[in-house]
């Protein structure tokens, strides 16, 4: 999203308010990213491992991605944050520059009893974000809003690069994924008023025209995985 659409200061918030309003009925709502149910991947982790696992993903604002795997059952935590770049320039406000190499991302600890990680990847390809477009997400454009994979170990990055093999092979999107997986990287947490944001600001202009529906369709396409109570960061703080 706009830094205008992300300040935070109290001041801040007064100036631009107006502004907010002017972008809420100036944007339509086809700047939501559509849902797109494709399958499972053929090709996924063993099932049955007892020990929490993470996995890091990027797909435009990470309001909108975090708050949609925070209504995954199975998923521990999803916290927003950076990746891609250097740890001095994992701020938002270096980061919105576009030039710092990092993406917007969430960190998702999952329990794969519960949810595997290709079923992860699944949901992140069916309503988290539109994963042909590159370097942008709905209204957001730059580098740090492309759709990016960031694996935590070699299988993880085998499962990805396989699923989405198998699923240009198969035509899933009208047009090629874009998606880079990008190993190696380290995860930053992002700001604490980013934290939760979409489950704190359900009414904010921007949440209401291009996150809530990724809760809809989650609800919509996933009924099985789908929670109503999200996990939320400030309730681990």
């Amino acid at each position: 999203m706009i830094s205008l659409l992300k300040a935070h200061s109290g001041k801040a918030a007064l100036v631009v308010g107006a502004a907010l309003m002017a972008f809420a009925f100036a944007t339509p709502r086809s700047t939501a990213e559509e849902a797109h149910l494709v399958p499972p991947p053929a090709v996924d982790e063993p099932a049955g491992r007892a020990a929490p696992e993470v996995a890091v993903v990027a797909g435009g604002c990470f309001w909108g991605v975090q708050g949609v795997f925070q209504h995954v059952k199975g998923v521990v935590s999803a916290v927003s944050g950076y990746d891609g770049g250097a740890k001095d320039t994992a701020h938002y406000d270096m980061t919105s520059r576009g030039d710092t190499g990092h993406a917007e991302s969430v960190r998702i600890t999952f329990d794969p009893k519960t949810v595997s990680y290709g079923r992860i990847l699944q949901i992140y390809f069916s309503v988290a974000h539109d994963p042909t477009e590159l370097n942008r997400q709905g209204p957001d454009e730059g580098t740090q809003y492309r759709s990016a994979i960031f694996p935590t170990n070699e299988e993880q990055a085998r499962v990805a690069k396989a699923y989405i093999a198998e699923l240009n092979q198969a035509h899933a999107f009208g047009a090629p994924i874009v998606t880079t997986i990008e190993e190696n990287r380290t995860f930053y947490p992002a700001e604490a008023y980013h934290q939760d944001f979409l489950v704190q600001n359900p009414t904010y202009p921007y949440v209401v025209f291009n996150d809530l529906p990724k809760i809809e369709n989650l609800k919509r396409l996933f009924p099985e995985v789908y929670r109503t109570d999200p996990v939320l960061v400030g309730a681990r703080s």
